[in-house]
């Protein structure tokens, strides 16, 4: 997968490339990532990228030259999406992550400064997105949730594609506990049945356990997984 940032603090991203499995996926060539600067699009001598909004009103707004600019000297891939990071968005699912990662060869991400994007810039994003109802400086952060979310689920960068599979938000559940050895520590001890050798009996205990977890955590989870429960009763 390709993946391209427009970004005014590229070097943000480059912790990104030696980051466990995600920086070996890159070096594997799984994933590649481009950086582009909006600056290094910008005409006048000071390379000026924000002006002030029409209207008035406080802070400066990204003009959109720059910004558009750089984004269509980026090669395009046939099965390309565009994600606008933007605190209107729509919030970040584990699904939208398996989504793209299935469905897409090229994410390109743009990434916002001061007090947005002029309006006209966001005809490019084919979806805006937030990872939450607050406001951060930038959508470098939320750019860089988005390339280690997807990334890690790329065939071959995590060695087991199960483990995948069963944790939490990839369904509508939380994931059960984990344990691993000593089975004794400080007093707290590995329940019985995972040391029990009874597969069926542990998945059950698991089943139950996620259950658990998320009626008392995220009853919001538990409620639509209550109703995907109902949809699949009715449809049978």
């Amino acid at each position: 997968m390709r993946l391209d940032v427009v970004s005014l603090v590229p070097d943000a991203f480059q912790p990104l490339l030696g980051l466990g499995v995600i920086g070996r996926a890159f070096a594997a060539g799984i994933a590649e990532l481009h950086t582009h600067n909006p600056r290094d699009y910008a005409t006048d001598r000071y390379r000026k990228v924000d002006d002030l909004p029409y209207g008035g009103g406080a802070g400066m707004v990204l003009k959109p030259e720059p910004v558009i600019h750089a984004f269509e000297a980026i090669p395009v891939l046939p099965r390309r999406q565009v994600l606008m990071m933007s605190p209107q968005g729509q919030p970040l699912r584990q699904a939208d992550l398996q989504r793209w990662a299935e469905t897409a060869d090229q994410l390109i991400l743009l990434c916002g400064h001061y007090e947005g994007f002029d309006e006209r810039i966001r005809g490019l994003a084919d979806e805006e997105v937030s990872i939450g109802d607050f406001v951060l400086t930038g959508g470098e952060l939320p750019a860089m949730v988005i390339i280690n979310g997807v990334v890690r689920l790329l065939p071959g960068t995590v060695g087991s594609a199960l483990s995948l599979e069963h944790e939490s938000h990839s369904g509508s559940l939380l994931e059960h506990p984990h344990y691993t050895r000593p089975a004794e520590f400080r007093g707290q001890v590995v329940p019985e049945v995972l040391r029990s050798g009874d597969h069926g009996a542990i998945e059950r205990w698991r089943l139950e356990q996620q259950l658990q977890r998320t009626r008392e955590r995220r009853p919001d989870l538990y409620a639509r997984w209550l109703a995907l429960q109902d949809q699949d009763d009715r449809g049978r």
